[in-house]
């Protein structure tokens, strides 16, 4: 397929067939890139030691997420412009399309940044910038949490055998939003933190009992069929996202809880939810502590065998970093320097993958064997 567009001049000119690939073999999963990228900044800004410029860093890195999410729009976006048939294929395709939930997960880390670093360079400004995202991010969780299931129960073709990790991708987007509401709410004045606030218990409700389903089946899946496929190691870590996230939401929305609904006169209901955001965020932080013992373990053997890198890697990253997150916010919350120590190796090990996966990732772009769409390999379902 041959596109023409026009220069300054009106003159036709063929665009570069180089980038013509790129937008035609565009996916969602280039959002993992900007969904590990904004954890990291996030992360190393709440590094438990005191290290000079990390605060830069998470700066620096934020700024580069937001040029990320920018680019990835824009691409996404031009094909399904210019190669609509093909991308409505996605909506058929078992796989690729678990990763629509990438998008606003993506999202959040860029809006929680307006808050950690925005403010400090554009004052209250950056408020209502996220909290206007916030809401863009709500709602694109809700439609991934529901469209997707949807697509799922009704055209594409599943089986247990076949089953992993990405499962959770569409419906955890929602918990995303909700831990993101908890670090919004406190800014805004009482009426608009009590709406952020109930809503984002719903969103976390909306999402984390289904994703624990889907890892009660994973379980299930891993038991009676084995590990998936080498292309799918990083899967491995997949389950740490919600788990994580699950408990940063509630330690966060927990701590949110006392003074916003004493300023509602709910003041008895604030504490109750701020101890069942310290014992839920530590109950979960508990479990989140098995699945990363076994993801270690199925790493470990993946790569005796063998790991052909990916985008799939970006999966090492946004997990353990929220899970990391999670650590550090119930270390603040206990008092527990073990848990801030735990929460500091994990925020290393993070930096660690994100330069290995990073650095590869770039190589792949620019030689553009990274640019491959699943979707047009099979017949699909427009």
């Amino acid at each position: 397929m041959t596109i023409l567009t026009l220069d300054k001049s009106g003159e036709a000119f063929q665009a570069p067939p180089r980038l013509l690939n790129a937008i035609r073999q565009f996916t969602p999963n280039w959002f993992t890139v900007t969904m590990g990228t904004g954890i990291l900044a996030l992360a190393v800004n709440q590094f438990p030691a005191a290290v000079p410029g990390l605060h830069a860093v998470g700066q620096a890195l934020w700024l580069v997420n937001i040029g990320l999410f920018a680019l990835f729009s824009a691409l996404y976006a031009a094909r399904w412009v210019l190669f609509p048939a093909e991308a409505r294929r996605i909506f058929g395709h078992s796989v690729m399309s678990m990763f629509f939930g990438a998008i606003p997960m993506g999202l959040a880390t860029i809006l929680n940044g307006f808050l950690v670093f925005g403010i400090p360079l554009w004052g209250p400004a950056a408020i209502g910038i996220a909290e206007a995202l916030w809401w863009i991010d709500a709602a694109m969780a809700v439609v991934c949490g529901v469209a997707v299931p949807f697509l799922m129960f009704t055209r594409q073709d599943h089986s247990i055998d076949r089953m992993t990790a990405v499962w959770l991708l569409p419906v955890v987007a929602a918990e995303v939003t909700a831990a993101s509401g908890g670090l919004l709410a406190p800014h805004l004045a009482d009426a608009g933190s009590f709406r952020i606030l109930m809503l984002s218990y719903a969103l976390w409700a909306f999402s984390v009992p289904i994703a624990m389903s889907i890892l009660t089946i994973l379980a299930l899946r891993l038991i009676v069929h084995k590990l998936p496929h080498r292309d799918m190691a990083a899967s491995s870590f997949l389950a740490l996202g919600p788990i994580g996230t699950g408990a940063l939401g509630l330690l966060l929305l927990g701590g949110d809880a006392p003074h916003i609904f004493a300023a509602m006169g709910l003041a008895e209901v604030g504490q109750v939810a701020a101890g069942i955001g310290m014992i839920g965020g530590t109950i979960l932080w508990g479990y989140g502590l098995w699945w990363l013992a076994l993801a270690v373990l199925m790493t470990a053997r993946y790569l005796r065998e063998g790991m052909p890198f990916n985008l799939g890697w970006w999966g090492f990253t946004f997990p353990l970093g929220v899970y990391a997150v999670g650590t550090l916010a119930l270390a603040r919350a206990t008092h527990l320097d073990f848990l801030s120590a735990i929460g500091g190796g994990l925020i290393v090990c993070l930096a660690a993958f994100w330069l290995i996966v990073a650095a590869r990732t770039l190589h792949g772009a620019w030689h553009g064997y990274l640019f491959v769409s699943p979707c047009l390999a099979t017949a699909g379902r427009p």
